[in-house]
């Protein structure tokens, strides 16, 4: 499954691991299948995921949560295939902190691992160590892109509909108040959706004409937005100031990089180089253009927790947080880059796809074919050199030497010059190159020099003899140390005549060797001084930066002290109104107080009134009262004197009536006045 010599990679590519990936005791390495070709890879905080042609899902890594969906949580050190799901055809796969989604060709999606928030859309809160299946998107139609954060969860359908759940703490679900939602829920900003990306605690969504929204912490600028839009910072806020349309967007620990036809934004956290602006800017709270990818060769753009990767035309650039060697620079670079720095590792190949985790990166790339030609590479791809080794040796055969000239940038052809003897001062500048075509040809003398060897000194009875060797014949003996002088001489004179010749020659040499090196400096220094204009009208351009970004610090400055006297004086209205509600209601309480008073009084007086009214109607009263008894009385002494009268009448009737009777009256009237009489009686 894994090879060792770069010439065994297949053409059908290989995946390449950097950082803290469980792979290989995390050594950087690479894999590839035998009888597939991967296609997809995602990573999460510590796990990773791939996605084979025939739609084959292969894990590996931390399994602490069962996010690889193995059924145990058991860590697994290499790619090993999820034999449970051999029935289904993967198609998407997104990681994220501890859990993991995926999607098959049917449209079914799947989540395995932590779910202490409900990032798995299952209804519930419980973990899972195998991949369980959501029905929710049966009814939803086909499935575009699954993305994941830290405790989050996101499906994008081909019709531009928006579902997410898991945490919402920080309004990174876009779904107001709701602090948690174990169920995908739709998220709409009024327009069809077609990117999406989770963060740790945030998020961002790119519509299809190009508008970009983000919502979650609000925290270090890492939302782009303005002061006026961060309370709106749980549902989706449009980013006015990227004025181009929004290709891609991906979301970090507490950074975004957004892709705009070709041009990349980083806003956010940059302490650790991962927005790419230098090593003056450690954070940027608007969305701010790298300068490095103005050239419009950005295509795909990826982040990890504190490091971020982007893609151009097959050629890989990484920066950011280089712990753990996770930017791919080598095994000797583990130094944060706080520019976009070439990752000379793929320039041999073409590099389909890059992700980042929390502590490792996995790229997958393919060997370059050797018909489309030489790499070129621009002026400012080499940003950095950080390693011992000259660039002719990392590059190789890939660039011919006027290539690399052009590819290399001025700080670095600087740094190049100064390893050459130049750095050792004007004596070096002067000799001529130590080299076979420059060395002078050795000096060549005759056997003649060499002084003629003497006959030993005669010894005559064990004592050599004092003088010029004085041999038997002193004559012969004079004669040949004058001849052997005067052949010195002319032999000397003779080497002096050569020495001063090949000192002429050399001298020249030296002279014409000086003079080309005298020219190079020149060009060299012309070259430095342009490059230093250059420099200096960068660091005025920066200073401009410098001075618009202090502008633009201090009217956000002015305008929070605006809102801030704004705030204070809507602080002292809503007193003077507390205030004055106070003091009306205390008015109030007053007024009603008095009208309770003036009630209470007019209460009081019509219970005197009604006192004096039924004290007046008892008097009546009495007095209708004594007014029937003198009537009763009147009627009886009326009554009486009737009565008197009566009997007094019926007395002289009943006088008259017997007298009658006796003149001859009816018996009818004695049967009427009969009673009467006796009943006067």
């Amino acid at each position: 499954m894994a090879g060792e010599a770069e010439d065994d990679i297949p053409e059908s590519g290989a995946v390449f691991t950097f950082g803290k990936s469980k792979f290989a005791d995390n050594i950087p390495s690479k894999f590839w299948l035998k009888n597939d070709i991967p296609l997809r890879i995602a990573c999460g905080d510590e796990h990773t995921a791939l996605i084979t042609e025939n739609g084959k899902l292969f894990m590996f890594g931390s399994n602490n949560w069962g996010q690889l969906g193995l059924g145990s949580k058991v860590t697994v050190n290499k790619p090993t295939c999820v034999k449970a799901l051999k029935s289904e055809k993967v198609q998407l796969v997104a990681c994220g902190r501890n859990h993991t989604l995926i999607c098959t060709a049917k449209g079914k999606v799947y989540a395995s691992g932590g779910n202490s928030e409900g990032q798995l859309g299952l209804g519930d809160c419980d973990e899972r160590t195998s991949f369980k299946r959501l029905d929710f998107f049966d009814s939803q139609g086909s499935i575009k892109m699954l993305a994941a954060g830290s405790n989050t969860s996101a499906a994008l359908t081909v019709s531009g509909k928006l579902f997410m759940w898991g945490d919402n703490t920080e309004g990174q679900i876009g779904l107001g108040k709701e602090s948690q939602v174990s169920s995908p829920h739709e998220v709409s900003v009024g327009r069809p959706i077609s990117w999406v990306s989770c963060g740790y605690y945030h998020s961002a969504l790119v519509t299809v004409d190009g508008a970009l929204y983000t919502f979650g912490e609000r925290d270090s600028g890492k939302l782009g937005l303005g002061t006026h839009q961060l309370p709106g910072h749980r549902v989706p806020q449009l980013v006015k100031s990227i004025k181009e349309p929004v290709r891609q967007v991906a979301c970090g620990g507490g950074h975004t990089v957004a892709l705009a036809e070709g041009s990349v934004y980083t806003f956010g956290l940059g302490q650790f180089g991962q927005l790419g602006h230098g090593t003056f800017i450690f954070e940027s709270r608007v969305p701010r253009l790298v300068e490095h990818f103005k050239k419009g060769r950005a295509c795909q753009v990826a982040c990890g927790e504190n490091h971020t990767a982007v893609i151009t035309d097959g050629l890989l650039y990484t920066f950011g947080d280089g712990r753990h060697g996770k930017l791919g620079l080598g095994e000797e670079n583990f130094t944060n880059q706080f520019k976009p720095t070439l990752c000379l590792r793929f320039l041999k190949y073409n590099v389909q796809g890059a992700m980042c985790g929390g502590c490792h990166m996995v790229v997958l790339a393919r060997p370059r074919a050797r018909e489309t030609g030489e790499v070129t590479l621009e002026d400012d791809d080499v940003m950095e050199d950080f390693l011992e080794k000259p660039y002719v040796e990392l590059l190789g055969n890939t660039v011919d030497s006027s290539t690399l000239q052009r590819s290399l940038s001025a700080r670095v052809r600087r740094r190049e010059r100064e390893r050459s003897p130049d750095q050792f001062g004007t004596m070096f500048r002067t000799l001529p190159a130590m080299t076979p075509g420059n060395l002078l040809p050795p000096l060549t003398a005759s056997s003649q020099t060499i002084p003629p060897r003497l006959a030993p000194p005669e010894v005559i009875h064990g004592k050599v003899l004092n003088g010029t060797y004085q041999h038997r014949n002193e004559g012969e003996s004079v004669r040949s140390s004058e001849r052997e002088e005067s052949e010195e001489e002319r032999e000397t004179e003779e080497g002096e005549d050569e020495k001063e010749e090949e000192e002429k020659s050399s001298a020249e040499e030296v002279e014409e060797s000086s003079e080309e090196e005298n020219s190079e400096i020149e060009e060299e220094e012309e070259e430095e001084q342009s490059e230093e204009k250059e420099e200096e009208t960068e660091d005025e351009e920066e200073a401009e930066e410098k001075e618009e970004e202090q502008s633009e610090e201090k009217e956000e400055e002015t305008e929070d002290e605006e809102e801030a006297e704004e705030k204070e004086e809507e602080q002292s209205e809503e007193k003077e109104e507390e205030t004055e509600d106070e003091e009306e209601e205390e008015e109030e309480g007053e007024e009603e107080e008095e009208s309770e008073e003036k009630e209470a009084e007019a209460e009081d007086e019509e219970d005197q009134s009604e006192e004096e009214e039924e004290e007046e109607e008892e008097e009546e009263e009495k007095e209708d009262e004594e007014e029937e008894e003198e009537k009763v009385v009147k009627r009886k002494r009326s009554a009486e004197v009737k009565r008197q009268s009566a009997k007094s009448a019926t007395r002289s009737k009943l006088r008259l009536g017997v007298k009658g009777q006796a003149a001859g009256e009816s018996e009818e009237f004695w049967d009427d006045v009969l009673p009467q009489y006796l009943n006067l009686k």
